[in-house]
C-alpha cells in the first residue's frame, strides 16, 4: 500500500490539512497539582526538570508527569518565581508514592526550592511533607499557616519547606492527535507550535519530551509479556507491509498527548493543538483510539474543528 486516499466527500480542513473522521480515545486517571518555588528561574527550571523527568508514560514511568504553567512572582505562594506542575496517575496510592519520591530526590535535593499545593480544596488527599519529614532525622519542625500544615525541614542551604500534604482529583489522560507531514523539518516545525499554543491551554500538560511523542504505541506485541509495541500502521517505512493509516505523500508522522484535569480541558487542548499543527506540508492529522473498548472519553476531531 502507498497509504490511504482521503475521498472529497469526507474531508473536513484546516486550511491545506485534511482532518480525518476519527477519535481519541483517552482514559480516566487520577491527578495532583504542586506547586514548586525557587529563588530565581535557573533554580526553578533545575527543580522541575528534574521532578518531571521520566514521567512520559504510565506505559512504564511512575506517572505522567509535566509542567502546566508557569506562576509570575505575584501569582507564586512564597512570592518568588514558580511552576504548576500536574502528575496523573492510575490510582491515589500509586500516584502518592511516585510522587514523594519525585519530590524526595528531584526537588528536596535542588537548592532553594519549596512545594505547595494545588489543590487545596480537594477533600481527598496525598501524603508529602508527612512523609518527607522524616528526612529530618527529628529535627524537622510543623508550621500551620492558616488550616494549611507545613513541614520546614532542615537541609544544607537552609530549610525546604514543604507542604504536608496534595489535593487529588478525577482527570482524564490520553486524548491526543496524530499529524502527518512531507517530511520530518515539517513535522517538527507543526509539532513546536502545537506545543507552544497549548502553553496558553490551562489545566492540561502534553508529558512526552517536548510534548511530543514519536514512538506511538499500540496495545499489545507480538513478543510475549510485552504491553505495548510501535504503532506499525503509523509507520511510513512501513507501508507495504502492513493497513497503513499513512496517507499519500506523509513521510514524517508525530503524535501529541494530552493529559487533563477535565474532558474539557483535554478537548480545549486537542483543539488548540490540532489548529497550531494544521501548517502547510502537514497533509492530515488523525487520532489514535482502541475502538471505543478501553478509554471511555471519546473527542471527534470533526467536532473539535
Amino acid at each position: 500500500m502507498t497509504g490511504i486516499h482521503l475521498q472529497a466527500e469526507d474531508l473536513v480542513q484546516i486550511g491545506n490539512t485534511q482532518i480525518i473522521d476519527t477519535f481519541a480515545e483517552a482514559f480516566g486517571m487520577v491527578y495532583t497539582r504542586l506547586i514548586v518555588t525557587a529563588f530565581d528561574e535557573h533554580w526553578l527550571s533545575a527543580a522541575t526538570n528534574e521532578l518531571c523527568g521520566y514521567g512520559s508514560s504510565v506505559i512504564a514511568c511512575d506517572a505522567e508527569v509535566g509542567v502546566e504553567r508557569t506562576l509570575p512572582v505575584d501569582q507564586s505562594p512564597d512570592g518568588r518565581p514558580g511552576a504548576a506542575i500536574l502528575a496523573f496517575g492510575f490510582s491515589a496510592d500509586a500516584l502518592g508514592k511516585a510522587i514523594a519520591k519525585r519530590v524526595g530526590q528531584c526537588v528536596m535535593t535542588c537548592a532553594s526550592t519549596a512545594v505547595f499545593d494545588g489543590l487545596p480544596t480537594a477533600e481527598k488527599r496525598l501524603p508529602l511533607g508527612k512523609t518527607l519529614r522524616y528526612f529530618g532525622d527529628g529535627f524537622q519542625k510543623s508550621k500551620m499557616i492558616g488550616e494549611t500544615r507545613y513541614w520546614r525541614i532542615p537541609v544544607m542551604d537552609g530549610e525546604f519547606f514543604c507542604v504536608e500534604s496534595l489535593g487529588i482529583e478525577k482527570g482524564v489522560a490520553g486524548g491526543n492527535i496524530i499529524f502527518q507531514a512531507i517530511d520530518q523539518p515539517t513535522a517538527l516545525t507543526a509539532a513546536r507550535q502545537a506545543i507552544e499554543a497549548l502553553a496558553s491551554v490551562p489545566d492540561v500538560i502534553a508529558p512526552f519530551p517536548g510534548g511530543v511523542a514519536r514512538s506511538g504505541s499500540k496495545v499489545g506485541s507480538k513478543y510475549k509479556g510485552l504491553m505495548a509495541s510501535t504503532s506499525d500502521q503509523n509507520c511510513p517505512t512501513l507501508r507495504g507491509r502492513v493497513d497503513s493509516l499513512v496517507v499519500a505523500g506523509a513521510n514524517c508522522v508525530l503524535e501529541i498527548v494530552l493529559d487533563g484535569t477535565s474532558e474539557e480541558a483535554v478537548a480545549s487542548g486537542m483543539k488548540a493543538a490540532m489548529n497550531a499543527a494544521a501548517i502547510d506540508g502537514v497533509l492530515a492529522i488523525g487520532a489514535g483510539n482502541y475502538g471505543g473498548k478501553l478509554g471511555k472519553f471519546h473527542f471527534h476531531l470533526k467536532e473539535l474543528v
